[in-house]
C-alpha cells in the first residue's frame, strides 16, 4: 500500500508519526506531503517527502492520512480524516466538507455524531479507532519522568502547572491571565510552564516570554512537542483548547477560563481573578475526578497504545471492501476551492 501523510501544520507531525511507524512495520510505502512553510520544521528530513502536488499525483497513492480539514479531491487514494484534536465543541469539528472517504473517530462521543452524518450524506464511512497521537500514553506514559524530576529539583518546586491555551483570538485566555500567573508564581512551590500553540499571536508570545524572564519559576517552552509537558504536568490551565482533552485523558485536573464546552469535567472559572485560589483547591482536592472518568470513556477509552494500528487496519479493510478511489466527487464550489489551494 502506498500512503501519503498529509501535513499542513506542525501539529500534524506528532499525529502522523505513530501511523508512519505502523505503516513501515507492515511494509507499506510512505510519502510525507509538507506545505512549503513546513519544510524548515520537518523533524524527519531524511524520510521520503515532497511539497509538490504534481509529485503526489504521480505517486498514485492508495491512502492519504489527513489531520486537517482539506485534501485535494483529485489525488488517488482513500482520503482518511484522522483529526487534529479532541475538542468537539469547536466550530466546524462536525462539519462535513465532503473531502473524505473515511473518518477514523477517537471514541463513542465522536463516533455517534459522525455515524449520524454518514447516514445522512451516504458518501463516507466511519470507524472508531482511537487517536494516533495518544498511543504514547498507552505505550510509555513515564517516558519523561526523569525530565520532570530534573525540573522539580532545579526549581525547588512541588507542583508543575502547564498553561496551554488555544490561539484562536475569540477563545484564548492569554490576554487575561498574565497578572494571575504573577500571583501564582509568588508561591515557589509552583513551577509554571507556558506552552503556546504554533499559531498564537506574536504580541502575546512576546508578552509571556518577557514574563518568564521576571520569575525563576515561570518557564516559556519553545519545544514544539507538547506531549512531553502534558505527561509531566500535575495540573493544566487552559481555555477552549483541544489540549484540555488530551490532558484529561491522563486523569489529571484542569482549570479553564470561560471554556466553551458541552461537558463539565473540569473547573471552568468565569473570572480570571479566581485562578490562584482554584489552582490550590484542585491540587489539594481534585473535585472533578469522577466526571473526568466519564469523559475518558466517551472521548478516548483506548489506553493500549494501538490506535495507530487500528487506523491502518481500518484503511486496509476499506480498500479490501471498496477498492481504491481514483478521485473524490465534489461540488463545483469545493473543486474550485481545492484547485485554487493546491495548484
Amino acid at each position: 500500500m502506498k500512503c501519503i501523510l498529509f501535513c499542513e501544520n506542525p501539529y500534524a507531525f506528532d499525529i502522523l508519526a505513530p501511523i508512519r511507524d505502523v505503516l513501515k512495520e507492515k511494509g507499506h510505502d510512505v510519502l510525507w506531503y509538507l506545505s512549503e512553510k513546513l519544510r524548515i520544521e520537518f523533524p524527519y528530513p531524511k524520510e521520503n517527502n515532497t511539497s509538490s502536488i504534481n509529485e503526489l499525483n504521480e505517486y498514485k497513492s492508495d491512502a492519504i492520512f489527513v489531520p486537517g480539514n482539506e485534501v485535494p479531491h483529485f489525488l488517488r487514494g482513500v482520503k482518511t480524516q484522522v483529526f487534529h484534536g479532541l475538542a468537539g465543541e469547536k466550530k466546524g469539528h462536525f462539519r462535513i466538507r465532503h473531502y473524505f472517504d473515511l473518518y477514523l473517530s477517537q471514541g463513542p462521543y465522536f463516533t455517534d455524531r459522525f455515524v449520524e452524518l454518514s447516514e445522512k450524506f451516504k458518501d463516507f464511512k466511519v470507524v472508531e479507532t482511537g487517536w494516533s497521537k495518544l498511543d504514547t500514553y498507552g505505550k510509555n506514559s513515564t517516558i519523561y519522568n526523569a525530565d520532570k524530576d530534573e525540573l522539580i529539583e532545579k526549581h525547588k518546586a512541588k507542583n508543575i502547572l502547564l498553561y496551554a491555551p488555544t490561539f484562536s483570538p475569540s477563545l484564548t485566555s492569554a490576554p487575561f491571565l498574565k497578572s494571575e500567573f504573577e500571583q501564582i508564581a509568588s508561591n515557589k512551590d509552583n513551577l509554571i510552564l507556558i506552552k503556546f500553540h504554533d499559531l498564537m499571536q506574536k504580541d502575546l508570545i512576546d508578552s509571556y516570554k518577557k514574563l518568564a524572564t521576571k520569575y525563576d519559576n515561570i518557564v516559556f517552552i519553545e519545544d514544539r512537542n507538547i506531549l512531553k509537558y502534558l505527561l509531566i504536568a500535575d495540573l493544566m490551565i487552559s481555555d477552549t483548547s483541544s489540549a484540555v482533552y488530551e490532558f484529561l485523558l491522563l486523569n489529571k485536573p484542569v482549570i479553564t477560563l470561560k471554556a466553551r464546552s458541552p461537558k463539565s469535567a473540569w473547573d471552568n472559572i468565569k473570572s480570571a481573578d479566581m485562578l490562584a485560589e482554584r489552582v490550590k483547591y484542585n491540587l489539594d482536592s481534585d473535585p472533578f475526578a469522577e466526571k473526568r472518568a466519564q469523559i475518558i470513556a466517551d472521548y478516548h477509552p483506548y489506553n493500549d497504545g494501538k490506535s495507530s494500528l487500528r487506523m491502518v487496519e481500518a484503511v486496509e479493510n476499506y480498500i479490501h471492501m471498496n477498492g481504491v478511489p481514483e478521485k473524490r466527487k465534489l461540488s463545483f464550489f469545493r473543486r474550485y476551492k481545492i484547485n485554487k489551494m493546491y495548484k
